[in-house]
């Protein structure tokens, strides 16, 4: 629910916005009652906001001519979320955008109250996001500066690039549409030249990476939404069952996120669906269960997992 602070704040910008608003609607984009209204506009009055109304069918409720809400007024929470998006911001790019969000930080602290700047302080010591990248960003902030400015100025890049389970590199042209970061992993989505689609490519399985003369224009009609829709329901997709001994039901709880089904059994087991990507995605995570995990469907994933744990055992005789 927002606190009266909110509430005076967001009064004043309607006011700035449109003069001569009547009670009523000012009372209905608040989500109050006309008696709250006057009540608000009292207060406002009493801290030197100058208000004022008129009668009358074309009157209402204005603020005086010429005034204007000073440039940065947050609630403590407002504070806190812009603190928590720019910290964000440096820890999803790294070097990029570091030194940017550390100056909008200082700026920030500069000029807000003492309110805001402790529960600002109690955010930094309680409210933490790290560990988003499963890649050094030391390693990828190079291709990340080079992709954005090949996005921006709509150039095309010419990229080494290995895909999963390839022993070879392949030569590609890309134009680059956007960048995305993903389950722990920064993509770039574009049209490829070698496949004539528009196709995903994993930052860090990039060799190389070079920047055209050639440019390009985006099509109006590109979707990103839609495209990482497609991307993960690709037609290659494994549909997988596995079963979770009784002695590994907690680690099937403890994914639950990961499951399209979950069903308990009397046994103490627990079996579950999921979809995976192909079967190479689907044999590393069956075998990242170790023995707490038996694959019940498809075959073919059975006999995968088999023979990468033998040739595993075999590398350890």
């Amino acid at each position: 629910m927002p606190n009266t602070a909110t509430r005076l704040i967001t009064l004043i910008m309607l006011l700035q916005r449109q003069p001569n608003q009547k009670a009523a609607e000012l009372a209905r984009k608040l989500g109050v009652s006309v008696r709250s209204l006057h009540r608000y506009m009292t207060m406002l009055d009493e801290m030197g906001i100058p208000v004022y109304s008129e009668r009358g069918p074309y009157g209402g409720f204005s603020l005086v001519r010429g005034y204007k809400m000073p440039p940065l007024i947050l609630t403590s929470e407002e504070a806190v979320a812009v603190y928590l998006g720019t910290s964000l911001v440096s820890e999803m790019w790294g070097r990029l955008y570091q030194e940017a969000a550390q100056g909008a930080l200082a700026k920030l602290d500069n000029v807000l109250p003492d309110e805001q700047r402790h529960e600002i302080a109690w955010a930094r010591r309680t409210l933490v996001t790290t560990g988003l990248h499963r890649a050094s960003m030391a390693n990828l902030t190079p291709l990340l500066e080079k992709l954005r400015r090949a996005i921006r100025e709509q150039r095309r890049v010419g990229l080494v690039y290995r895909g999963r389970a390839q022993d070879e590199a392949r030569q590609r042209e890309l134009d680059p549409y956007t960048l995305v970061h993903r389950w722990g992993w920064w993509y770039v989505f574009g049209y490829c030249h070698l496949r004539n689609a528009i196709r995903s490519f994993r930052l860090d399985r990039i060799v190389e990476l070079a920047l055209l003369d050639k440019t390009f224009k985006p099509p109006d009609d590109f979707d990103l939404k839609e495209h990482l829709q497609e991307d993960w329901e690709s037609p290659t997709q494994v549909r997988v069952r596995l079963c979770f001994a009784a002695n590994g039901a907690h680690v099937a709880r403890e994914n639950r996120q990961l499951w399209d089904s979950f069903e308990e059994q009397s046994d103490g087991s627990i079996v579950v669906e999921l979809s995976m990507p192909d079967m190479i995605w689907a044999a590393s995570m069956v075998l990242g269960f170790g023995s707490l995990a038996v694959v019940l469907e498809p075959r073919e994933l059975r006999q995968t997992v088999r023979e990468w744990a033998e040739a595993i055992a075999k590398q350890y005789e």
